[in-house]
């Protein structure tokens, strides 16, 4: 069973706004990323998850439990951290920690301490004063603080600094080997590609790939960038039939499309052309994200 399940889900909001016929199951101990730029649908799909909304068609569960219906059981198993933060003004850092607390019905001290070392928060000042990621690491703080077996996460390092970045996605990792479930949602591909076991890429709506990411990692395909040390070396390899995804007679350089099995078909028919280098370009989570999102409109606030 899978313990976040997507099945056909749909939400139409008019003018391409929604979710159309989404679906994916999350297993037990997987980091599952979904992968896209603001308004591509995330955020739809993670508050249906949660209960939030209500779907036209389809269905979405957590646990084996139904989100329109069963909600409420399956909250305390989930740490929920939403993509835009909205905190009571009127309290401390603090007094929210142990409203949380008291809403959840859970005192682990051991781990809230863990936690406020682990981000560096102290949370004594007022919610209102807080600059934004301050107040994004209360809300990691309190939805991690009871220690849940599921984790969603929509655009979770939204307004940490780089450093706190690189402490979230440590955190992930350490949440991973302790067996946790998590759905991370970001539109940041370093997060994604460093945590994730499998990644579905969304697209207006409509997820576009489902890839594991070990095999974006170790693709089969390469890509080797080589430059010649006269007309005549680039004139001798480009009449030579390999596959040229880029060329350039006046540079003299080309890009060669080639199996890792081939390679040393490569390597053999250079041994007699002089070259001024020769090198692999790597196949990246990027490149394989914006195959599906080609025109640089489409792709804003991708980093």
């Amino acid at each position: 069973m899978a313990i976040i399940s997507v099945e056909h889900l749909t939400k139409d909001y008019g003018f391409g706004r929604g979710v159309f016929d989404v679906s994916f199951g999350i297993q037990k101990g997987e980091v599952f990323g979904f992968l896209g730029p603001n308004g591509a649908g995330k955020t739809t799909t993670i508050r249906h998850i949660m209960g939030f909304s209500k779907p036209m068609s389809g269905a979405t569960s957590v646990l084996g439990l139904d989100s329109c219906t069963q909600y409420s059981q399956f909250l305390k198993s989930v740490g929920y951290l939403p993509g835009e933060i909205a905190l009571p003004a009127g309290l401390t850092g603090w007094e929210f920690i142990k409203m949380m607390g008291e809403l959840r019905k859970s005192n682990n001290k051991e781990r809230l301490d863990y936690l406020l070392a682990k981000f560096e928060l102290d949370p004594s000042g007022s919610v209102k004063r807080m600059s934004l990621g301050v107040k994004r690491k209360l809300a990691v703080v309190t939805a991690f603080m009871d220690d849940p077996e599921v984790l969603i996460l929509d655009e979770p390092t939204s307004g940490l600094d780089p450093v706190m970045q690189e402490n979230f996605i440590g955190f992930i990792k350490e949440e991973k080997k302790r067996g946790k479930t998590i759905l991370l949602s970001s539109h940041i591909f370093r997060e994604v590609d460093a945590t994730c076991d499998r990644i579905a890429i969304i697209k207006d709506g409509r997820i576009q790939s489902t890839v594991v990411a070990n095999d974006l990692r170790h693709n089969n395909n390469k890509t080797y960038q080589i430059e010649f040390c006269s007309d005549a070396d680039y004139a001798a390899f480009a009449n030579k039939g390999f596959e040229l995804s880029f060329k350039d007679q006046a540079k003299r350089k080309v890009k060669v499309n080639i199996k890792d099995s081939d390679i040393n078909y490569l390597i053999a028919a250079t041994g007699d052309i002089k070259i001024n280098y020769f090198k692999e370009i790597k196949f990246t989570l990027e490149d394989y994200f914006m195959s599906f999102y080609k025109a640089s409109k489409e792709f804003g606030g991708i980093k």
